[in-house]
């Protein structure tokens, strides 16, 4: 088992060196493009940090571990939560990322928070009705993407009706090609590092007896969340808070479209396969998404000196349900 969690980690420094390159491109193509920030948040830099999760799970269908995917793209989203919450929760300044300034992003947030809740709708009935599906796909992954897109659309809508009074900023194309090409690599360095990571993963859950589930919904999760941790610290750094927001909640939204691909990989039905203790960690994760969205949309715009509700209020949820998780014993 030692060599299991040496292989573990290894590729785990691999993922998350690879994912800040993959990250820090995608963000400098999307000023160079001027995409804008939220979209470039929820769909560019959301997609590069998901690439981890893809790659990992896809991976794990083929070595007939559902759940350790399913499992991980819970988790993924409980972990991104996660960080938000507590680099909101650390981070000094006169305001609240949970804010009115954030308002915007409520839109990005009710969207994760509708493909998370049809996920867990899924599971729970493709129990019952696990042979409805068109060509190789389940209704549930199609029903997810379709929403997705459609949310997708209205969010746009929004960011444009939003910055229709923004002085238009000119285009700068310079090192776009380079940037383009570190986004590339990195995206390689973790599609050749995925498929050991997940063996690991898999051996280390049957050695320990903690459970695919479990295995997929922390571990796994930890360090293929870890790119999002990068960005979103940078991004508040740079006082790019819509930037971090952005990414955290379409990334959530992006983990929940890529049952779309595992179920393609997955002979059958993926959501009638797996353990219906997702639906706990899915759960989990409407409800602190729902906390950090009350967050945003409350008036007070001042920290408070010692403890911010919202934040913490988050972390509780996040830590509560994985040992809840835990105790039930998740297979």
């Amino acid at each position: 088992m030692v060599e299991a969690f040496i292989q573990f980690g290894l590729m785990a420094v691999v993922i998350v060196i690879a994912g800040v390159f993959l990250t820090r491109s995608a963000d400098a193509i999307s000023d160079k493009t001027q995409m804008g920030k939220l979209l470039a948040g929820s769909i560019l830099l959301a997609g590069a940090t998901s690439l981890p999760e893809l790659m990992i799970d896809i991976s794990a269908i083929r070595k007939g571990m559902p759940d350790l995917a399913v499992g991980d793209l819970f988790g993924s989203s409980l972990m991104n939560l996660l960080i938000l919450a507590i680099v909101d929760f650390l981070h000094r300044s006169p305001h609240k990322m949970f804010s009115r300034e954030g308002a915007e992003h409520a839109l990005s947030a009710s969207l994760s928070i509708t493909v998370t809740a049809l996920a867990a709708l899924a599971i729970f009935l493709s129990s019952r009705f696990g042979n409805l599906g068109i060509w190789e796909f389940g209704i549930g992954p199609i029903a997810i993407v379709l929403f997705y897109v459609l949310g997708l659309r209205v969010v746009s809508r929004d960011q444009k009706i939003t910055s229709a009074d923004e002085p238009e900023v000119k285009k700068n194309h310079k090192g776009l090609v380079r940037d383009i090409s570190i986004y590339i690599a990195a995206g390689l360095a973790i599609v050749i590092a995925a498929p050991y990571l997940a063996e690991a993963a898999g051996t280390i859950a049957e050695e320990t007896g903690l459970g695919k589930t479990f295995v997929g919904t922390t571990l796994v999760a930890l360090c293929t969340s870890l790119p999002e941790l990068v960005s979103t610290i940078s991004a508040v750094r740079m006082g790019a808070f819509d930037m971090a927001v952005g990414n955290i909640f379409g990334s959530n939204a992006f983990n929940m479209i890529l049952l779309l691909p595992l179920d393609g990989f997955h002979r059958g039905n993926l959501l009638a396969t797996v353990s219906n203790s997702h639906v706990l960690t899915a759960l989990a994760v409407i409800l602190a998404s729902s906390v950090a969205v009350m967050g945003q949309l409350y008036q007070e715009e001042h920290r408070k000196k010692l403890i911010e509700p919202d934040a913490v209020s988050v972390i509780v949820l996040v830590l509560g349900s994985l040992y809840l998780l835990y105790w039930t014993g998740a297979t």
